[in-house]
């Protein structure tokens, strides 16, 4: 098959749960044999010029880019306010530079399927179907009005709260919209699906888990045994619901784990965290790394991961990651939706700041317990979350579906 997929950043180098899915999406669809081509935005904060990427990306993978400016912009913000229906959110991301890029390769060669990376993508999807007959696929990696209806749940009231009650009300337009337009929805989870559903898809659906390629995260022989009394977090710090749930955590629950483990260290990575964000960090035995330049490596040097968030949709793409290295692991409800874990066998997972942090101490007191869920953990991801094989099924059901096309 011929692919061409559509990103509104750069999937390389991959960062954060997003570029990490489409980067390894990508990588499977090449190596199963199909031709890969990417139109991916250049944006201000994933910004890579494709002549540095490694070899392996390069060789079989056709790479389009062009920069949109997607900087926040005040005047920009209270002119949507008056005047649109659109979500600045998704506004800052219709560009005329990659709308006529996108004609010109659609001009060029014929593609069976454009995968679109997000919900972003949608305002191209006319351009699409005016200059070619490929089935148009949805990759959701979540679903976006159910981020913003918890973020808005979850503020004080104030500007800020009204002014993302705005925003919320347009992207479940916007969402909803969307559903009527692509032909393909492949969501990462079934819990998005049945949501998606109930929101008006009535397209054909196939739910592809964001996995790891396994190969990987293989564990090092040898490897020093990580830091005693360490709590690691990684994840993109410009995120609005990693911000929420460290902020939550920090306040809430690290006082508690302090209290009984006085010489306890949390030690934070994430890349563009916000200065006024990062000042917040500024805590008792917190240790703030920045953008590491190996999260493999991060990872495996600490002990007990945390994942506080609050808000979000979709899956965690790091908590996968570190149950593939074996790390034993405490997070909220929320954060652990999609995974399909157990609590208790898996992770712990935590409804409230006494739950998480009685989890945390637990699994200090009792290295058994660690042993168990790192290994239970990586069974789980082995069994569910193998990348290759999502992928070699998703790409089935693509064949699948243009062979009925045909008929």
């Amino acid at each position: 098959m011929n692919i061409l997929f559509l990103t509104n950043k750069m999937p390389y180098p991959p960062t954060d749960g997003g570029t990490i899915s489409t980067l390894n999406m990508i990588k499977v669809y090449s190596m199963e044999g199909n031709s890969v081509t990417v139109l991916a935005m250049n944006t201000h904060k994933h910004n890579f010029d494709v002549k540095d990427m490694p070899e392996e990306l390069t060789k079989n993978i056709r790479w389009h880019t062009c920069y949109v400016d997607t900087r926040i912009k005040p005047p920009e913000v209270l002119f949507n306010l008056m005047f649109s229906n659109i979500p600045y959110n998704a506004k800052r991301f219709i560009s005329n530079t990659y709308r006529n890029k996108l004609k010109q390769i659609l001009s060029q060669e014929k593609f069976d399927i454009v995968q679109l990376e997000g919900l972003y993508l949608y305002p191209y999807i006319s351009t699409i179907r005016k200059s070619s007959n490929a089935l148009i696929a949805f990759h959701a990696h979540n679903v976006e009005q159910e981020i913003w209806k918890r973020t808005v749940r979850n503020q004080n009231p104030g500007l800020k709260r009204m002014y993302n009650r705005v925003l919320s009300v347009r992207m479940q337009r916007l969402e909803n919209r969307s559903l009527h337009k692509f032909d393909i929805l492949v969501p990462v989870t079934e819990r998005d699906s049945h949501i998606l559903d109930f929101l008006g898809n009535e397209n054909v659906t196939y739910v592809a888990p964001t996995g790891v390629i396994l190969s990987n995260f293989e564990i090092p022989e040898n490897l020093p045994a990580p830091k005693h009394n360490t709590l690691f977090f990684i994840g993109a710090l410009d995120w609005f619901p990693n911000q929420e749930g460290m902020l939550w955590f920090l306040d809430n629950v690290w006082h508690l784990v302090l209290k009984e483990y006085p010489d306890i260290e949390l030690h934070i990575a994430g890349r563009n965290a916000p200065a006024n964000f990062e000042h917040k960090l500024n805590r008792k035995n917190v240790v703030f790394h920045g953008q590491v330049e190996d999260a493999k490596e991060f990872c495996l040097k600490y002990n007990i991961m945390i994942s506080p968030l609050l808000t979000g949709s979709g899956m965690r793409v790091k908590l996968i990651e570190a149950m593939a290295l074996k790390k034993p692991i405490v997070s909220t409800y929320v954060s652990a939706e999609g995974i399909k874990v157990v609590n208790k066998i898996h992770m712990t997972l935590a409804h409230d700041e006494y739950e998480f942090a009685n989890g945390i101490i637990d699994l200090l007191k009792n290295p058994e317990r660690c042993k168990m869920y790192s290994e239970n953990a990586r069974l789980h991801v082995e069994k569910h979350f193998d990348s290759v094989k999502i992928m070699q099924g998703l790409l089935k059901f693509y064949k699948y579906m243009l062979e009925k096309r045909q008929k």
